[in-house]
């Protein structure tokens, strides 16, 4: 039965635009879920690229650079299931809550986004039914295929940020940050590891914060229970492969030592 109150819309994807997700190493058996909310710059083609080019797709704005290739490494190294956003976050931001005005930006970073302007609720729908709800639907197939194996997984979120905030002019120092929310069981200990690192600036909660931006570890990682945190990790040096792989190897370790401790999957509310 139709509800009369519900939104129409017209589908956000076609035929020939990908899936809203990518799932890697989906049969993966290490007790740890992979997630990447703005692996990527990809612009339905409905939308006509949002009104912008390709080199402002290809800015910060558009996407968290070298992240989804620091997720790919780290699901084939430690063979842990992941699953990335097919497309862009200006088309709907994935770790914010739908109806938020950052949600669906119609400025990032002092650049204005055409195709976001003035948008009817019927258009914002169409782009939480079409990108938002399938990928966290994946991520919660996905986690709870992980968690049937037996222990708890663990939450890790993958993004990057720029080193310099131009609408703010402001500089990033930190090489890596942490983000994460009463849970210190997975963040803490990750902390203290990146930390021994000569030369590393790690962050605690800065330059965002887990209190603030968190809408995709409250909900898979805090709302059951579950070990978790999001990395930040600066752009400039996951730019390359190169540098994906040294930060793959670098988080890899940190996880592996993290993960000897078993009692950090028990299900735990804090």
């Amino acid at each position: 039965m139709k509800n009369e109150n519900q939104i129409s819309y017209d589908p956000l994807l076609g035929d020939d635009d990908p899936a809203p997700y990518k799932v890697l190493n989906h049969d993966g058996d290490t007790p740890l879920l992979l997630i990447c909310d703005h692996a990527s710059n990809r612009v339905p083609k409905k939308l006509a690229k949002l009104g912008l080019d390709d080199t402002q797709l290809g800015y910060h704005i558009g996407w968290d650079i070298g992240a989804a290739g620091v997720t790919q490494y780290i699901s084939e190294k430690l063979n842990s299931p992941a699953v990335l956003c097919n497309y862009s976050r200006l088309v709907i931001d994935c770790n914010r809550q739908p109806g938020d005005p950052t949600s669906i930006p119609q400025v990032s970073d002092g650049i204005v986004v055409p195709g976001n302007q003035n948008l009817s609720e019927e258009q914002q729908v169409q782009r939480t039914e079409g990108v938002f709800w399938p990928y966290h639907h994946a991520i919660t197939e996905v986690g709870a295929h992980l968690w049937r194996k037996g222990k708890a997984p663990a939450l890790f979120s993958i993004h990057s940020f720029t080193p310099e905030l131009m609408s703010r002019h402001e500089d990033r120092p930190w090489h890596v940050a942490i983000l994460w929310k009463r849970d210190p069981r997975l963040a803490a200990p990750m902390i203290e590891i990146l930390s021994r690192k000569t030369g590393l600036r790690v962050g605690d909660n800065v330059p965002y914060s887990g209190w603030e931006d968190a809408y995709c570890i409250d909900m898979h990682g805090a709302a059951p229970g579950l070990p978790y945190c999001a990395i930040e990790i600066r752009q400039d040096l996951i730019n390359t492969d190169d540098g994906v792989r040294e930060w793959g190897e670098i988080l890899c370790d940190a996880l592996n030592e993290i993960m000897q401790d078993t009692s950090i999957f028990d299900v735990k509310h804090y």
